[in-house]
């Protein structure tokens, strides 16, 4: 087996909850990790939480509140998800590839990958902030 996905200071895991309620939603997360959203879209929200380390987005979807949406690492940068590329397909495992493309109000490069029980997990850095929420460019549907 390879080695493990590059660790920097700047790794945290990702959790992509589907909420009925943004609102509702925010203030509890603000209580729970005791701090205010980093960013807050009509319809998203998320939270760059020191303690643990942790990267939670918050995306409105009535009635589909408490389910989840995705996995991710947020890394540091495009060499180490291009290095995650590299590495998955060395693993035998099916990729897909978004470089440059906008999702959840960010410009970011990013990698896919799914899950024995059909969860999807990216590896993600954000190149820039983005007025958009974005659409998938391998499909026709927001990319989250």
């Amino acid at each position: 087996m390879s080695q493990s996905l590059e660790v920097t200071d700047m790794s945290r895991m990702q959790l992509a909850l589907n909420v009925d309620d943004l609102d509702t939603a925010i203030t509890f997360y603000s209580k729970l990790f005791r701090v205010e959203p980093a960013k807050v879209k009509p319809g998203y929200a998320n939270f760059a939480v020191a303690d643990p380390p942790l990267k939670l987005v918050l995306l409105e979807n009535p009635g589909k509140g408490g389910s989840l949406n995705h996995l991710g690492v947020e890394v540091e940068s495009s060499d180490v998800v291009h290095a995650e590329i590299a590495r998955l397909t060395e693993e035998g495992m099916f990729t897909e590839e978004e470089i440059g493309t906008t999702c959840c109000f960010a410009t970011q490069d990013k990698v896919w990958v799914t899950g024995p029980g059909g969860e999807k997990w990216e590896v993600y850095t954000v190149l820039a902030d983005s007025e958009t929420f974005g659409v998938s460019p391998t499909l026709t549907t927001p990319c989250c």
